[in-house]
């Protein structure tokens, strides 16, 4: 099945003008859903003082937002599978606005935990929908381009959201920086309903043909595959870095007023890496993942090696942060090119569960390890974990290859 054509009909595939201000608008929309998600930790302490809990308390914000977007997306995709796409995710925005209203004015922390639980229940939908979108909107030979136009909103909330909504909330209060982040999100709904093309998503049965169970499709196959692949390489990534500040100032011996200057170095390769992808994604789609994961654990390895030489670590940095920085949209990529059109959306949902359950694991994962082996092992595991994820993406490859060619020669 062919993108649903949203423009005059008569018009082939190369005709069709690229939809950037589209792409531009979910951009957009991805960067105030992941900065809503992690203002919390940028916060945590001027929250703890303002409700009057632990900051053990308030990282648990985080937990619940997580845990509940792994619990619920998948259903919530299913239950909600025939809503028009574009105003599932009007509904979903207004959502995170009123949630981060709601945490602003909250007077106790208990309402501060039921808002973060209704934002996840958001996420995880927003995800789902906003996930398979680009490839409603473009053929499969420009999701690699596509992809990298929206997750540039990430990127750019990790590199400028969550730090200028930190830097808010510690000048002003933090009941101003949620209050702010509500009416971006509001504009930006309001940005969503004026430009955002509508996409047909649920596909029509041909005469006589019979719906199959979802479960059944082709390619679910191919989905969990990436899945497994994505949840692995998170819990490779975020079992080092949820601690990568220890490591640079305990560990390599940085400065703790240079660790900011460090972690901008490296989201701001990060969307280095991302231009790449966009280049090179729709050209290469095999041979970009797995060398981009190969280069990121080759990086960490490094950092894990010499620590304690400063200029190889921050050149290993800007490396790392390349080769890993555009992982997830190619990751996503895959997913798109891989799942038929009509489990797209809930492959979509699928493939936001195993990135958060990469994250919650990961985290865990290196916790333990942390308690138990002290943080200096922590970038052996993660080089190990994502090689062992390469390995797994090249034989995943040919396997699929050769279930497609089965596939080829019995229809």
């Amino acid at each position: 099945m062919t993108a649903p054509d949203t423009r005059p009909t008569g018009l082939t595939d190369a005709d069709k003008p690229f939809p950037w201000i589209g792409l531009f608008i979910l951009a957009g929309a991805i960067f105030v859903c992941v900065t809503s998600e992690f203002l919390p930790t940028g916060l945590l302490p001027d929250l703890a003082k303002g409700l009057g809990v632990s900051e053990s308390r308030i990282g648990l914000l985080v937990t619940f937002y997580a845990g509940t977007v792994v619990l619920s997306a998948p259903l919530l995709t299913a239950m909600t599978r025939r809503v028009p796409r574009k105003t599932l995710i009007v509904i979903v925005l207004c959502l995170f606005s009123i949630t981060n209203l709601v945490v602003a004015i909250a007077p106790n922390y208990a309402v501060v935990v039921i808002a973060r639980v209704v934002g996840g229940l958001a996420h995880g939908l927003f995800w789902s929908v906003v996930g398979a979108y680009a490839g409603y909107l473009v053929p499969k030979k420009q999701l690699g381009r596509a992809v990298a136009i929206t997750s540039s909103g990430a990127t750019t909330a990790f590199v400028l959201g969550i730090p200028l909504g930190t830097a808010l909330g510690q000048a002003l209060g933090w009941q101003l920086a949620f209050t702010a982040m509500a009416g971006l999100v509001a504009i930006l709904t309001v940005l969503v309903v004026i430009f955002l093309p509508p996409v047909t998503h649920v596909e029509d049965l041909h005469t006589g043909e019979i719906r199959l169970p979802g479960r059944k499709d082709p390619s679910v196959f191919g989905v969990v595959v990436i899945c497994a692949i994505t949840a692995t390489l998170m819990i490779g990534h975020y079992l080092f870095y949820t601690f990568i500040v220890p490591y640079y100032t305990a560990v390599a011996g940085f400065s703790p007023d240079s660790v900011s200057a460090l972690l901008f170095v490296y989201g701001g390769a990060g969307a280095v890496g991302l231009v790449l992808v966009g280049l090179v994604a729709s050209r290469f789609p095999r041979a970009s993942l797995a060398v981009s994961f190969a280069v990121a654990s080759l990086a960490v390895l490094v950092i894990g090696l010499f620590p304690e030489t400063t200029w190889l670590v921050i050149a290993a940095i800007v490396v790392w942060g390349i080769a890993f920085g555009g992982g997830p949209a190619l990751l996503q990529t895959r997913m798109l090119q891989t799942a038929s059109a009509r489990v797209r959306d809930l492959a979509s949902a699928w493939f936001t569960v195993s990135f958060n359950v990469g994250i919650g694991g990961g985290a865990l994962i290196g916790g333990l390890i942390y308690d138990g082996f002290g943080l200096g092992i922590l970038p052996f595991i993660e080089a190990a974990v994502i090689a062992a994820a390469v390995v797994l993406i090249l034989v995943s490859d040919r396997v699929l290859r050769r279930r497609r060619m089965t596939a080829a020669r019995n229809a």
